[in-house]
């Protein structure tokens, strides 16, 4: 089932009555649900092992068009005062002006631009992605993981999601040299994303 384009014959073009009614059903805009997603992050310290964390608060909508998928689109404020790395320490350092600088620049914002299908389940999603008022392109690699209605009645959709960035490309830049070479923090930060959203009453 695909998401973010027509599928077509290689050698006959597709009636426009032909689109799958399955993906059809999907048209619509879904709030993502916070409870059962996750919006996670890995760097690299020290040079030897690699420190999780996450952010805990955000909100965001999906928009699927079944019937003109690459329509479809996302929007996700992430509140940068949630990160959670499992040190109160790190964590007050990571909102501080040396990185995010949470309390100048409370969000996270990211707003799609395009979408295309890559094969089967997997989608690459484009957008803009603005961190500490800079705002730079950043592509998504998604896996959709299905549709179904749960036990109280909600139609959800669910991905899993990935990315990778330069944190000094959005003015992330804080670090300290070791004695034995390198850095404290690495410049390349991987991005993890487990999405749950709930359509919307029409």
């Amino acid at each position: 089932m695909g998401l973010f384009s027509r599928t077509t014959t290689a050698t006959v073009p597709a009636p426009a009555a032909a689109v799958d009614p399955a993906l059809a059903a999907l048209t619509g805009t879904y709030t993502i649900d916070p409870s059962h997603s996750g919006i996670g992050f890995t760097a690299r310290h020290a040079m030897v092992t690699n420190v999780r964390g996450a952010f805990t608060e955000y909100e965001g909508t999906l928009e699927l068009d079944g019937t003109d998928p690459a329509a479809s689109g996302a929007s996700i404020d992430v509140t940068i005062a949630s990160i959670d790395t499992g040190s109160t320490d790190r964590d007050g350092h990571l909102r501080s002006a040396d990185f995010f600088d949470a309390e100048q620049f409370p969000l996270m914002t990211f707003r799609s631009t395009a979408a295309e299908a890559l094969g089967g389940a997997d989608y690459r999603i484009t957008g803009d992605l603005t961190i500490k008022g800079v705002t730079k392109p950043i592509s998504i690699d998604l896996e959709f993981n299905g549709a179904a209605k749960d036990p109280f009645g909600n139609e959800r959709v669910g991905f899993e999601g990935k990315a990778e960035l330069l944190r000094s490309e959005w003015g992330l830049t804080w670090n300290a040299a070791l004695e034995t070479g390198g850095v404290l923090v690495s410049d390349k930060i991987k991005l993890t994303f487990e999405i749950s959203a709930i359509k919307n009453a029409q």
